[in-house]
């Protein structure tokens, strides 16, 4: 095998080497990003701040309500006597572009309150361990919905 052959072929391995290097390390952003939200989520509980429902500031219906974001997937919101049981999850929306834009805060409530304006699969605007910013572009009306959780 001549001299130009074997670099040729070295430079195919190091290509390789290197695309697999960067995408295991794509991954584990992602997933990195990913958990650090669904523990800052998990820890404690949360009361929303702010819910801006196509321009209507609906924020009243939730006041004195806790909310409980479980590992199991169970979303709990609690005031007083009122007790209601929901689902959470964040999920990536792209797998092809690994960061926090991609990311899906979804949460659903069975129910047909006030509460069933938070069944959403929400986009991040920010996050951290205190408070927890959301946005929705509707595509029917093309209103926009804001949702903000901070830590009790």
């Amino acid at each position: 095998m001549n001299t130009n052959k074997k670099i040729g072929i070295l430079a195919c391995v190091l290509c390789l080497f290197v695309a697999y290097s960067c995408k295991k390390s794509d991954d584990n952003q992602s997933n990195n990003i990913q958990s650090t939200v669904q523990n800052n989520a998990q820890s404690g509980t949360w009361r929303i701040v702010k819910f801006i429902d196509s321009g209507t500031d609906e924020t009243n219906h939730f006041t004195g309500y806790n909310f409980s974001f479980n590992a199991s997937g169970l979303l709990n919101a609690k005031s007083g006597t009122n007790n209601y049981n929901g689902t959470w999850s964040i999920t990536d929306s792209n797998s092809k572009d690994n960061n926090q834009d991609d990311l899906d805060f979804n949460i659903n409530f069975n129910l047909t309150n006030s509460f069933e304006d938070l069944n959403d699969d929400w986009d991040f605007i920010s996050q951290s361990s205190t408070k927890i910013e959301l946005i929705d572009v509707s595509g029917g009306n093309g209103g926009t919905d804001y949702l903000t959780f901070e830590k009790n």
